[in-house]
């Protein structure tokens, strides 16, 4: 499986301060954010799918704070 997460890495790898190769870790483990793969091959986020994927993972870690 082949797929490009350069065009998504600028903008939300940055903002989850995650490298490609961790985030594409999760995708693997089924618990990254929802994807959708363009025609192009590139994968894009949706801006709620993200947040939602945010807030389960503060529920998650709630008890390392």
């Amino acid at each position: 499986m082949v797929t490009n997460i350069e065009g998504f890495a600028a903008a939300v790898l940055a903002e989850i301060r995650m490298s490609q190769s961790a985030f594409y870790r999760l995708r693997v483990r089924g618990q990254a954010p929802r994807m959708i793969k363009l025609p192009n091959g590139e994968l894009r986020c949706r801006r709620a799918d993200l947040d939602a994927w945010w807030e389960v993972c503060e529920r998650d870690t709630s008890e390392w704070r």
